[in-house]
């Protein structure tokens, strides 16, 4: 009978230990420095994100769902406010301005827990995009440029703003005749 002597186990058992280690470490390291996808914000739909509005409010997917003939449009987007006090909005798109009002660490969802902001006398046709500046601080913002859409798509379609009624003129009266007596 052959007994090998704990001697000559130990060397070959610290190198299989080390050959293990050695493979583990080198298929489980390469996540240390492979830049990781998840760590980043990113529009989850046809929106953009505003990388700085000069405050405390961030805006995330912003995007505008235009009529056909880009007439009007309604501006769809999430505010976000970061701070622990009531921060507020200033819109400008092509020069028309509006104001939204975000409570202290919450969000308004612009299009699905409250209306859209309608920008009437848009006139940028669906496939453009429109700058549009977002101010909810005293630093400086840029603005950005926001993609008009149409409502072919059918999560847009109900965001296509509402036609205008039109009033036609009432018709000319006509004279009745009155029966001789």
């Amino acid at each position: 009978m052959n007994s090998r002597s704990a001697a000559s186990i130990a060397p070959r058992l610290i190198a299989a230990v080390a050959l293990g280690a050695a493979v583990m470490l080198g298929t489980a390291g390469c996540t240390f420095i492979t830049p990781q996808d998840t760590a980043h914000i990113s529009a989850v739909s046809d929106g953009v994100n505003v990388p700085s509005t000069g405050g405390p409010v961030v805006v995330r997917n912003a995007l505008i769902v235009a009529t056909d003939d880009g007439s009007d449009g309604n501006l769809v987007a999430a505010l976000v406010n970061e701070s622990d006090k009531s921060a507020s909005v200033a819109i400008d798109v092509k020069g028309h301005q509006y104001t939204v009002r975000v409570p202290a660490g919450e969000r308004v969802s612009l299009g699905a827990d409250e209306d859209p902001l309608l920008i009437e006398g848009l006139d940028v046709k669906p496939g453009a995009t429109v700058e549009v500046l977002f101010q909810s601080g005293g630093d400086d913002a840029e603005p950005v440029k926001i993609p008009v859409l149409d409502g072919t798509e059918p999560f847009y379609k109900d965001l296509v703003p509402s036609p205008k009624p039109t009033l036609e003129p009432a018709g000319t009266p006509t004279p009745t005749e009155t029966p001789a007596s």
